[in-house]
């Protein structure tokens, strides 16, 4: 009687691991088109991703590049300071999309430019994506604006 109890419970442990391996696969397959991952123009410069990979594309619009084309095609360069990139976008940029602003943009990498689907920019004078500022910081260029200046401040 023992022994019968004992196989019964290994058998439902079993089948409860074989349901989490499945119920994990699962989850993870309806999850593959969702996740895109964050990387900045120098490390698409550095190691750039394959053709098929969607993935977010941060920094800020360089000035003197946005050049809009015939219809909706907008081309423009993103930079962290390290490294520019090359985005051609099909549709209409958000209102508070200008040079000099954090952006970041869904897209592939085809042939040496980022694809933009999507385009999104900064939504107030101080917010930039948190993605944004720590490659602009990896590049020694973001200064943060809430702290104050130490340029021109007497050592007295």
């Amino acid at each position: 009687m023992k022994g019968l109890k004992k196989k019964r419970r290994i058998q439902i442990i079993a089948l409860a691991v074989v349901a989490l391996v499945i119920s994990t696969g699962l989850i993870g397959y309806a999850m593959r088109d969702g996740i895109n991952f964050f990387r900045s123009p120098s490390q698409v410069v550095e190691a750039p991703p394959s053709a098929s990979e969607t993935f977010r594309l941060g920094g800020l619009v360089e000035e003197g590049s946005l050049q809009r084309g015939q219809g909706d095609v907008i081309r423009f360069s993103v930079t962290d300071g390290g490294a520019t990139v090359q985005v051609v976008y099909n549709g209409l940029l958000p209102d508070l999309f200008d040079e000099g602003q954090g952006m970041i943009g869904t897209g592939r990498w085809v042939n040496g430019v980022f694809q933009a689907t999507e385009i999104l920019a900064k939504h107030d004078e101080s917010y930039m994506p948190k993605e944004v500022i720590d490659a602009l910081k990896e590049q020694g260029v973001y200064e943060d604006p809430n702290k104050p200046s130490t340029k021109g401040a007497s050592g007295s």
